[in-house]
């Protein structure tokens, strides 16, 4: 059995414990913002041309006073316009705690997900290589629990107005009579409501983690069970009944927590996208918890074509999801209808860098570093590929949250930092606990000899196929 180190254990509550200290000071300085520091930051926005969306609104001021009552008049207007503009900046400089630590929970909590729903793939497939490793991704996915505890959290103080991350549960959107009335947003009422909204939610988070209950439950069973595989094929169409689930509650929490920050924009791609970028992510992160876990020899029976197989997963889905990319992104940029560009226009005025930046780092590295077969069996070089991943794909959700939520007032810095620090020591700590308290091997699986005695031929050694298993 696995022993959780006293010293893994100490640097992952270290993290939790460094990110909540972070976060609770970036919630405080978020909160005293003024509207005088929402009119500094415009200023500096438009003096540094960092915010070419909001130079209108400041170049009123530097328009010569004239003396007719049309010019006093045109002046009162501007000066209404920069008040109002004014408070949706000081929403945005108080959203960026909230936005940094939604970005983290997100990126954890979907990470988390997508593992859950691979291992369940796993087992529909009934597939023998990665049975070594279904003990790894149980174990991952421990940390579901705590951070959907914490979305909900999230999700409540949005609907009670306790933060500005959902602009159409803002008050008088749906009201008519308001100066705040959103004829688009009313028009999508019927989905778009606090209630609905917090009700989906929940069911899609009660769906996953009562599947990961009882799938964990009937796996350890397994080991001890001696049924005929009955427990087996009970889990089995457990998972089937999951993945028909998932891929429906997948696409609709997309829509519902990430294409909700754009109310009025939509895309028919989106949930795969999201899907894709997950997927990506969580398959890298099985790979770097088993690699360590093979270096400390906690799982017998994983070898190098293990780890190859995870990194042709890793490489496979980075084209998946560039292809994804490309195609959301060409079709709305061929059709150049508005209402549709109005998305990557703003990430393309605010956010160039992170947006351009992350499509070398989630395509062209993964694929240069790990096209060749044998880099694919190295550790240290799926590693290395793995880090860009995971950065590139942080950022790819860094880039569908901020612009929503935060505009122009965006930067890296103690709350997204924090935000990190604390998911990634939850992680840690739920993960590693989790693996300590079950037999590393699933024995009782009837595919277990399969996965360990399986291995990859590659063409370049043996002169056959590019894939032969036994």
């Amino acid at each position: 059995m696995y022993q959780f180190s006293g010293k893994l254990k100490t640097v992952s509550l270290a993290l939790i414990l460094f990110g909540f200290l972070g976060l609770a000071y970036s919630f405080y300085a978020g909160s005293q913002n003024t509207l005088e520091d929402a009119k500094h930051a415009i200023e500096a926005a438009s003096n540094d041309g960092h915010g070419n969306g909001h130079s209108v609104a400041v170049d009123t001021h530097q328009t010569p006073v004239a003396h007719d009552a049309h010019a006093e008049t045109n002046e009162v207007h501007a000066e209404v316009h920069d008040d109002k503009h004014a408070i949706h900046v000081l929403h945005q400089l108080q959203n960026r705690p909230w936005s940094a630590f939604y970005v983290a929970l997100f990126f954890s909590l979907g990470v988390t997900l997508l593992v859950l729903a691979f291992y369940a793939i796993q087992r529909v497939a009934q597939v023998g290589w990665s049975v070594v490793i279904l003990r790894v991704m149980e174990a991952i996915t421990a940390n579901l629990l705590p951070v959907s505890i914490i979305m909900i959290l999230v999700l409540a103080a949005s609907v009670m107005q306790l933060n500005h991350l959902f602009p159409w549960m803002a008050e008088g959107t749906f009201d008519p009579e308001s100066e705040h009335y959103d004829a688009i947003i009313d028009g999508k009422s019927w989905w778009m409501n606090s209630t609905g909204f917090f009700v989906r939610s929940i069911a899609y988070l009660l769906i996953w983690n009562a599947y990961r209950f009882f799938i964990r439950k009937g796996s350890i069973k397994e080991d001890t069970a001696n049924d005929g595989n009955k427990t087996y094929k009970k889990n089995y169409n457990l998972s089937v009944v999951f993945l028909f689930l998932f891929m429906i509650t997948e696409s609709m929490m997309s829509w519902d927590w990430i294409m909700g920050l754009d109310p009025h924009w939509f895309s028919t791609l989106f949930g795969w996208y999201v899907l894709a970028t997950l997927l990506v992510s969580a398959l890298t992160v099985i790979a770097f918890v088993t690699i360590y876990l093979r270096s400390k020899n906690a799982l017998p029976g994983i070898n190098d074509s293990h780890i190859h197989d995870l990194a042709k997963f890793m490489f496979g889905f980075s084209v998946f999801w560039t292809y994804l990319w490309f195609a959301q992104f060409m079709l709305i940029w061929y059709a150049d209808i508005p209402e549709e560009t109005t998305y990557f226009v703003a990430r393309f005025t605010e956010y160039k860098l992170p947006f351009l930046g992350m499509v070398v780092m989630n395509f062209v590295f993964p694929i240069l570093l790990l096209i060749n077969s044998d880099f694919k069996s190295k550790p240290w070089f799926v590693f290395i590929g793995g880090a860009v991943i995971l950065i590139g794909h942080y950022i790819d959700v860094f880039v569908m949250v901020m612009p929503s939520t935060v505009g122009a007032q965006w930067s890296i810095g103690i709350p997204e930092i924090s935000a990190l620090f604390f998911f990634i020591g939850l992680f840690m700590y739920t993960t590693f606990t989790a693996f300590a308290k079950a037999n590393p091997i699933a024995k009782g699986n009837p595919f277990l000899k399969e996965s360990e005695h399986f291995h990859y031929y590659n063409i370049e050694h043996s002169g056959e196929g590019s894939g032969d298993h036994h």
